[in-house]
């Protein structure tokens, strides 16, 4: 046989094997992972839900999902084990770090509110937003239709 022939299987061969290897890491980072579970740590399910550890056994890790609230998962749905500081950060909103970001508000209110003005100094309210759409190309006058008829009722196109 020629080596022309044999290189297309020697390179899935090869890449196969890279595959299952960079798998292999993959389980064993997440073993490894699960083995330095400790109670009282936070750590995050497979499906998104946040808890905190309280017993390890074999197989199977009891979380506390709620003050009273537990529950037994099996150790292979834990998909992160968590720091504490960003356990915090994500379930009770506690940041330990100072930031200087802008606060951005909850809703969009204070960003549509017109600048207040002084009114004790006799200057004039400024204009508020007007976010309504400009009917600049409807034609002017009567809106109802020529025919007479309109939406929703029978024969209306």
């Amino acid at each position: 046989m020629n080596l022309v022939t044999l290189l297309p299987f020697i390179v899935l061969i090869g890449a196969m094997f890279l595959m299952t290897r960079s798998a292999k890491k993959k389980q064993q980072a997440a073993a490894q992972m699960r083995d330095h579970m400790t109670p009282g740590t936070g750590v995050r399910t497979i499906g998104g839900m946040y808890a905190t550890v309280k017993e390890i056994g074999d197989d199977t890790v009891t979380l506390e999902l709620a003050p009273g609230v537990h529950a037994i998962f099996a150790k292979n749905a834990i998909g992160a084990v968590l720091e504490d500081a960003e356990y915090n950060r994500i379930v009770h909103g506690i940041d330990d770090e100072a930031t200087d970001t802008s606060v951005v508000p909850d809703d969009a209110s204070s960003l549509t509110e017109a600048p207040k003005t002084d009114l004790t100094k006799g200057e004039d309210e400024a204009p508020g937003l007007d976010l309504g759409k400009k009917d600049e190309d409807a034609p002017k006058g009567d809106d109802e239709p020529k025919d007479g008829k309109s939406d929703g009722e029978a024969g209306a196109k």
